[in-house]
């Protein structure tokens, strides 16, 4: 029996082997002829390419509305830490602005009772404002938390 150097029968048909340059068949190098549709992938992405933007702007869209909702959370807890103690000159506002990243802190409003008439806990609350990316999608963000109110003053001079 003799090796056989080339393609086997069955695929001589004219399947995935070249049968020689200028032919139409195959892949290889001046194998083909050229394609009457050779601009058409990049016809296809251009009309692609705004959803994929849309999709993008989307994405980044949630990714500062997340980042705003862990800053108001933030704010919250430092306001409402800061509405328990008696600190003179301590404000659970300015502690809960001051415990946020300066741009969320200037679209934030903070809301925060100090301790006092027998309540027994304070609650913080903090509203921020997500900038909107494209007209008609901006939305506010709001965090609470709530602190237990100490028996008796905590941080008053003794």
């Amino acid at each position: 029996m003799t090796a056989r150097c080339g393609p086997p029968e069955r695929a001589a048909a004219g399947t995935a082997y070249s049968e020689g340059p200028g032919t139409g068949r195959g892949r290889g190098r001046g194998g083909g002829k050229r394609r009457a549709d050779g601009g058409s992938a990049s016809v296809e992405f251009l009309g692609f390419l705004p959803l994929l933007l849309l999709v993008g702007l989307a994405a980044v869209h949630l990714g500062l509305a997340a980042f705003a909702a862990q800053q108001a959370g933030t704010g919250a807890r430092a306001a409402a830490r800061t509405a328990t103690l008696d600190v003179p000159g301590a404000t659970p506002a300015g502690a809960g602005g001051a415990a946020m990243t300066g741009w969320v802190a200037s679209r934030a409003g903070v809301d925060a009772p100090r301790c006092g008439g027998g309540a027994g806990e304070v609650t913080a609350t903090v509203t921020v404002d997500v900038p909107p990316l494209l007209p008609g999608t901006g939305f506010t963000v709001t965090r609470r938390a709530t602190m237990p109110c100490p028996a008796e003053p905590v941080g008053a001079a003794r």
